[in-house]
């Protein structure tokens, strides 16, 4: 039966959120980031900072592992036995001699009116000991009192945590540097577009002009194709760049952790002033500013964890462990009939467990932990000196970006100057092609530079505050 128009209209009615969720699902996600919330979005969805997160979580999960020890381990049982054949045991015949004793004393006689003698000897006999059904229920309970090395988990908790923490922190740093230095790259990519578009304008300006003097007989066709030719180079560099950039823009998302297919819009602008500003007036350099160092630092701490806590394996231990259950024994199975009985048992015990020789292990295990503890602290000084190294590295670096930005930049404006200047003479006649050749791959190469030197000193600048501890 066809659907009536009055059905087609609930049907379409029904049928719209659903046609609704689905466009909104298939439209694409546009994220419009300045560079600190390009930063922000890393730190949420980079999987690396992601996966130290969850290193974090799990450590909390062993802490509670560690301080769950220090709890009273409590638990139960219940258990059934069903033995076939009880156990057989041969015994000394203890009740023959018994008897014989008090049939000698009362002077008893044999059918033969002869007095009963005592025999040398009554052998064995053979007895069961239970019987074919028994049951027991109860629950136990085990507190440490004392145990040197729980305590120095309990201790060591929240070090672990704060480790676990800086880690997190030392992969957002190292995420967030690489984002910094993608992002401005890309924001650098428009300046070189632009740059690549202007010339191509100035080339297609000067193909025109070359056009109307050849039409009126002042330039040659060579001139034409000269033009031509540069503009065509121009066009396949600009199309290499738009590769390049769209490539760029797909390695940022990746190490942000967004989805390919949503688009990213970067609204950050970078100059000359914003890469040279405030950048040099950090001041003092302290090592503690430096997630690596803090990281390190926690490192050494743990290693001293680790021997106290082999000393302390050599202390005695304390517990107290408490027993009650209830048992039962039948030859039929009927231990839920009332009236019957069940036994109780009951034990507390308190262990002191004196450690007295464990064949020189534990003084072993001491001079391990010593020893890994002096690496931790060699590698902390050898941290000290590589970031010492990078501070005035990048701080070379640095310097000598920002003369050659200064320097690229007036020598592109001065490219610029000769190119106008070139390019007036050639459109009155007293300049030659091969001169407005010249200018115009001089001044290509003076932008080339130019965005070159910012985008290094953008690199440097990321490097910088990275090797102080101020990105």
């Amino acid at each position: 039966m066809k659907p009536t128009s009055k059905q087609w209209w609930v049907i379409t009615l029904l049928s719209l959120p659903l046609f609704i969720q689905a466009q909104q699902t298939a439209a694409p996600v546009v994220h419009q980031f300045t560079v600190a919330q390009a930063v922000e979005y890393a730190r949420k969805n980079n999987v690396q900072v992601k996966n130290a997160l969850l290193d974090v979580q799990k450590q909390a999960q062993v802490n509670r592992e560690v301080t769950g020890m220090a709890y009273p381990q409590i638990s139960g049982s219940v258990s059934t036995t069903y033995n076939p054949n009880v156990a057989t045991q041969v015994i000394p015949n203890f009740i023959s001699p018994a008897t014989y004793q008090v049939l000698v004393q009362e002077g008893v006689k044999d059918g033969n009116g002869n007095p009963i003698q005592m025999p040398g000897s009554f052998d064995f006999i053979a007895a069961q000991f239970g019987t074919k059904w028994s049951a027991s229920g109860g629950v136990s309970l085990n507190q440490i009192i004392f145990d040197g090395q729980v305590f120095t988990g309990l201790q060591a908790r929240k070090t672990l945590i704060d480790f676990a923490e800086k880690n997190v922190e030392v992969t957002e740093e190292s995420i967030k540097a690489n984002v910094y230095k993608i992002y401005y790259q890309l924001v650098v990519s428009k300046t070189q577009l632009e740059l690549l578009d202007s010339n191509i304008s100035l080339l297609n300006k000067l193909l025109h002009d070359t056009k109307i003097m050849y039409d009126n007989g002042f330039a040659e066709k060579l001139d034409i194709n000269k033009s031509t030719v540069q503009i065509a180079n121009l066009q396949t560099e600009k199309n290499n760049v738009l590769t390049q950039v769209a490539n760029g823009y797909l390695g940022l998302k990746v190490l942000m952790g967004m989805p390919v297919a949503d688009s990213l819009v970067l609204v950050d602008k970078i100059d000359d002033d914003l890469i040279k500003q405030d950048i040099l007036a950090a001041g003092i350099f302290n090592y503690n500013e430096r997630k690596e160092y803090q990281y390190a630092e926690l490192g050494i701490k743990l290693r001293e964890y680790d021997i106290q806590r082999y000393k302390l394996s050599a202390v005695p231990t304390l517990s107290l462990n408490g027993m009650y259950s209830k048992s039962a024994q039948r030859n039929k199975f009927n231990f839920f009939k009332s009236g019957e009985d069940w036994f109780d048992i009951s034990a507390i015990t308190l262990n002191l467990n004196i450690p007295i020789f464990k064949g020189f292990a534990t003084s072993a295990k001491i001079a391990q932990a010593r020893i890994e503890l002096q690496k931790s602290k060699n590698q902390a000084e050898a941290l000290k000196l590589n970031i010492d190294s990078e501070v005035q590295t990048a701080k070379n670096n640095f310097v000598t970006a920002i003369n050659s930005l200064d320097y690229q930049k007036q020598n592109m404006a001065l490219a610029e100057e000769v190119y106008q200047q070139t390019k007036k003479k050639y459109e009155v006649g007293t300049g030659s092609q091969t001169e407005i050749n010249t200018a115009q791959n001089d001044l290509k190469m003076a932008q080339t530079n130019y965005i070159n030197a910012m985008y290094n000193a953008t690199v440097a600048k990321v490097d910088y505050l990275k090797a102080t501890g101020k990105l």
